[in-house]
């Protein structure tokens, strides 16, 4: 591969190594709170979550790109303490990231946190343990699955993402240019060879992931059981 695709790979594997692992710490709060929620509250924040998976695309880059605008209080607030834009930087690419992988993270923990059940905190609670210390050394063990489908998932899909980033964070070589805009660049210029290297690459690395969930998860059935 050319210099420019192995710098559009380590960006891409940066970008979703960070995603997955702020991700994670943001999400396991939030489905554990809905996971345990009951209120009316909880149908209208399972639908915001999880409104990423129906938007199209370039939809969603477009609001984000008017969020990240310097003439937005966000965008202008960022710009003051930075110097620099979030449009069209890596810094922005990991926000978008951010949100639209947000389903991907938050639904597998829920439905992990969910399949815990109450029993088991409230055995802790009658052992007298704070929910902090209940929740680290009994719910989130217990959710061990649901963290892995978690980062597995949020890390393939940050590999491939594609109309998102582009709205962000444009085709910057070296700053914004990912695997999935070099290989649509390939696809155009019909160098259909380099276009086989990176999407082949892809497709292995995803299997790979997809395999290794499906192995712990069969491992996490077999301690349970």
């Amino acid at each position: 591969m050319s210099a420019s695709d192995w710098s559009a790979v380590w960006l891409t594997a940066r970008l979703a190594a960070l995603t997955t692992l702020i991700l994670l710490m943001v999400a396991t709060p939030l489905a554990w709170r809905l996971s345990r929620a009951r209120g009316r509250w909880r149908a209208p924040v399972e639908a915001l979550v999880a409104l990423p998976l129906v938007l199209p695309p370039t939809a969603l880059g477009f609001y984000l790109l008017l969020l990240m605008s310097p003439n937005s209080m966000f965008g202008g607030w960022w710009l003051e303490r930075t110097g620099g834009t979030l449009a069209f930087s890596f810094h922005g690419l990991l926000l978008a990231s951010l949100v639209y992988s947000l389903p991907f993270a938050v639904q597998p923990l829920q439905n992990a946190f969910e399949a815990v059940g109450r029993g088991p905190m409230e055995a802790a609670s009658s052992l007298r343990a704070r929910p902090l210390d209940a929740f680290l050394t009994v719910a989130a063990p217990m959710a061990g699955r649901g963290y892995a489908t978690a980062g597995a998932l949020v890390f393939a899909h940050c590999l491939g993402e594609f109309g998102v980033l582009l709205m962000v964070g444009g085709n910057i070589p070296g700053r914004t240019r990912v695997i999935s805009m070099a290989l649509f660049e390939h696809v155009e210029s019909l160098d259909y060879a380099a276009a086989h290297r990176l999407a082949g690459g892809l497709l292995l690395v995803s299997f790979c992931i997809l395999l290794t969930v499906a192995l712990l998860n069969g491992r996490f059935r077999s301690m349970r059981a």
